[in-house]
């Protein structure tokens, strides 16, 4: 139980810190690169927060642990948008643009309804390679419909890139990504054996503590972006989160695990909880375009109660 307990401890912090470099070297670089800061702010930084939910759903679902990988999913995704979006909106009530009621908040709810659909008798190849097939086309739609976007938060924060050198952030970028798959390595085997000893459903551990686990770097954005008062930058990454999760990470667990077959616990209800979370939030978004502190309240009050469904 002590190694396992400390497998996690160790993965969570080395995914948490990890993570966070890659995306800072991977940014840095891109703009090095002279590659377009927006395609830094969307892609990037947008979907490289999910490289461990990435990394870890992929390696369990090679294994065979196929819920672990599903629960992971889903999992996030619910905390993405109940716990850490009520989070940020606790620390600043968040204002919500007009094309985020448009744009990204019904492509999430639309990726979450397609992820559901496909894990109902696990994700076949084909229905992993039209996921993967969706994300690129959401890449190419965000990009066309950002382009007269001013330059935003995402993308700012790297604006610097031309004070580092190259080299240095290589080194930040390979190590962190280095990081992130040992981290969320060391993550997955703690979990999987606190289940065995514990007695409790790989899927519901997947669901629940990898899920949160993985979820850490979205956290640490929203925090440092609430604090920087910068709601939009919250919005965008969890968003954005939750459809790489969904189309992204969900389309590789069904092209590497052969099946991805799951419990009618996670197939049904944990999707359907997701997609609910991923449609709640969208209305919270759309009334007077706010996400006030008392809804943020809410959500968080939410989460608890999602994990005891899972259970």
């Amino acid at each position: 139980m002590t190694v396992a307990l400390i497998s996690v401890a160790i993965g969570v912090a080395l995914l948490a810190y990890a993570a966070d470099q890659f995306v800072i070297g991977a940014a840095r670089i891109a703009l090095l690169k002279r590659i377009s800061p927006l395609t830094v702010g969307v892609v990037i930084v947008g979907f490289g927060t999910s490289s461990p939910e990435l990394l870890v759903s992929v390696i369990a679902a090679i294994g065979g642990d196929a819920p672990v990988a599903v629960g992971n999913i889903v999992g996030s995704n619910i905390a993405n948008l109940t716990l850490l979006l009520g989070v940020g909106a606790l620390i600043l009530p968040l204002l919500v643009e007009s094309k985020t009621v448009r744009r990204e908040a019904p492509m999430t709810v639309a990726a979450m309804v397609a992820f559901g659909l496909a894990v109902q008798s696990g994700i076949a190849v084909w229905e992993g390679l039209l996921l993967v097939a969706a994300m690129a086309g959401v890449i190419v739609f965000l990009m066309r419909g950002s382009a007269r976007d001013p330059l935003g938060a995402e993308a700012t924060e790297f604006a610097d890139a031309h004070q580092h050198r190259l080299s240095t952030e290589a080194i930040r970028t390979g190590l962190g990504l280095i990081g992130t798959l040992a981290g969320a390595q060391l993550l997955l085997n703690g979990a999987l054996d606190l289940a065995a000893l514990a007695g409790l459903d790989d899927g519901f551990v997947g669901a629940t503590l990898v899920a949160v686990g993985t979820s850490l770097p979205e956290l640490v954005t929203v925090i440092q972006s609430a604090r920087r008062n910068e709601g939009a930058l919250i919005l965008g990454n969890l968003l954005g989160s939750n459809i790489f999760n969904a189309l992204a990470v969900g389309g590789m667990v069904g092209i590497v695990g052969t099946g991805a077959a799951v419990g009618a616990s996670l197939a049904l209800v944990a999707s359907a909880m997701a997609v609910g979370a991923a449609a709640v939030a969208w209305l919270l978004m759309r009334t007077g375009h706010t996400v006030a502190r008392w809804e943020g309240a809410a959500l968080v009050a939410v989460y608890p109660l999602a994990v005891l469904l899972l259970a």
